[in-house]
């Protein structure tokens, strides 16, 4: 009996931990969990920037994912390590609220004073000053038909004071945090800020939904 309830656990175990692929950031000492579908397609979206970077002439050290299929409460905006291969931060993005935008439900819209998130990738720019955050931002130039009013839209990469650090899942981020902005963490964007100050090449900043 004993052996079997041993055997039960083992079992219940093994598949709580296929289920989910965590990855810790070492220096930050965060635990990052995603779960294995996410994972798989982050990976795969990762592998396919990879490719991209390398034939546009971008940094081949990290490029900024964000996932608009997540749950908005739940982590999506990755920096992914192309050298290790894995995440090495994250944190909760919020999307626009324009149009019939719900904290559930991005609408995506390219068009000037929609308030909307743009699918596509992004060219990270110069940093500037921000009035949110930690006062920091930078410029995004989009790439693709879907956001290439990015720049004149002012739609950049910045934090926001309100916007929590920790996943608040099963709630959903409460719409107002973005006009279309990919807005993360403070903490985040101090991270990010570091790697960015250090890069000699353009980093790929890119926005999906599938």
């Amino acid at each position: 009996m004993k052996l079997m309830k041993r055997f039960i656990l083992f079992l219940l175990l093994f598949f709580f931990i296929l289920g989910l692929e965590g990855r810790a950031c070492a220096e930050c000492g965060e635990s990052i969990t995603v779960n294995a579908v996410d994972h798989q397609r982050l990976k795969s979206k990762a592998h396919e920037a990879k490719a991209y970077c390398v034939s546009k002439g971008f940094s081949t050290n990290y490029c900024f994912l964000v996932d608009f299929s997540i749950h908005s409460g739940k982590k999506r905006f990755f920096v992914w390590d192309f050298k290790g291969d894995s995440i090495k931060y994250a944190s909760l993005c919020a999307h626009g609220y324009g149009k019939d935008s719900t904290p559930s439900k991005p609408v995506f819209s390219n068009t000037p004073g929609s308030l909307c998130s743009s699918l596509g990738k992004y060219k990270v720019g110069i940093r500037a000053y921000s009035k949110w955050g930690i006062n920091v931002h930078y410029k995004l130039h989009g790439l693709e038909p879907t956001n290439d009013n990015a720049f004149k839209r002012i739609v950049v990469l910045h934090s926001y004071t309100p916007l929590p650090a920790t996943e608040v899942y099963p709630s959903h981020l409460p719409l107002g945090m973005s006009q279309g902005c990919p807005v993360i963490c403070n903490e985040a964007m101090r991270q990010i800020d570091v790697l960015l100050k250090a890069e000699t090449k353009p980093v790929l900043l890119w926005i999906y939904n599938d």
